[in-house]
């Protein structure tokens, strides 16, 4: 009985870690420690593009879909397809490129540390080693 007890506490306890399944890193020396989610939200859209520093933001994002993708996109209100219309429209008017998408999560995290001023997103199990981690997110089901 007692090891049904224990083996029941230990999926609670795990199941709360894995909720925080997405983070925000940054390259080590962005100068913030952390995001809001307008903060965020103003970075991907591209409607702000520097820091308050006035060093630029570079943004990546990933190129296929994936969980990762999806509860990123979810916490930001925005789907996919209308982050790809916000993006063209401020192209189309020489506003600015989309952020570059990269085909992978460890592609994300070596871009975000090699590029300063850079933010991009993976999930808790893919942060790279001397990346700053400037948001998590919790999956919502």
């Amino acid at each position: 009985m007692r090891f049904v007890y224990i083996f029941i506490l230990g999926i609670i306890f795990t199941g709360g870690l894995a909720r925080a399944q997405v983070a925000v890193i940054a390259h080590p020396g962005a100068p913030a420690e952390q995001l809001s989610k307008s903060e965020l939200l103003d970075f991907y859209t591209r409607d702000v593009r520097t820091w308050n520093t006035g060093e630029p933001v570079i943004v990546f994002d990933l190129k296929q879909k994936n969980t990762v993708k999806k509860i990123f996109y979810q916490f930001l209100g925005k789907s996919t397809s209308r982050m790809k219309s916000i993006w063209m429209k401020k192209m189309l008017s020489g506003e600015g490129d989309p952020p570059e998408a990269l085909s992978s999560q460890k592609k994300v995290g070596e871009r975000v540390l090699s590029t300063p001023g850079a933010i991009g997103f993976v999930s808790v199990d893919s942060i790279p080693d001397g990346a700053k981690v400037l948001l998590r997110i919790e999956a919502h089901k």
